[in-house]
């Protein structure tokens, strides 16, 4: 495969700066895959698994929210979350999950705190399938 240049930058910084073969996530439409020579493009995303093969080694990350951009063969990945399976602490997205869950099996809960929690269930699924591909 040929090589790319591929940039994921966050909020809290730079997650990536260098070459990939391939970069899959889920926009807010289905998984968009990107390979050496695609067109240009901008796509919002939405939440899932990101795959980027790097030196032919595939690594996965929890991916949220945000934009990718392909701009004359460079591939810049702007989400607001990107978490790298070994980083995700999987004790924490458990908690988030059994939180959000608490909620949502509340019948006191307002409307505002089902959406939240809904919201924070996704994240939490997200990065728990992600921390199970270490």
């Amino acid at each position: 495969m040929t090589d790319f240049a591929l940039k994921i930058v966050t909020p809290d910084g730079l997650a990536f700066d260098g070459m990939a073969q391939e970069v899959i996530v889920r926009s807010t439409t289905g998984d968009i895959g990107i390979l050496a020579g695609h067109i240009n493009c901008v796509a919002p995303l939405g939440m899932g698994r990101a795959t980027v093969v790097i030196d032919g080694q595939k690594r996965y990350a929890a991916c949220i929210g945000g934009m990718i951009s392909v701009v004359d063969g460079k591939v810049t990945l702007v989400p607001t979350t990107f978490e790298w399976a070994d980083q995700i602490d999987a004790g924490r997205a458990d908690a988030s999950y059994r939180k959000a869950k608490a909620v949502l099996d509340s019948r006191d809960a307002s409307d505002t705190d089902i959406r939240l929690a809904q919201a924070r269930l996704r994240r939490a699924l997200v990065r728990k399938s992600v921390a199970g591909t270490k």
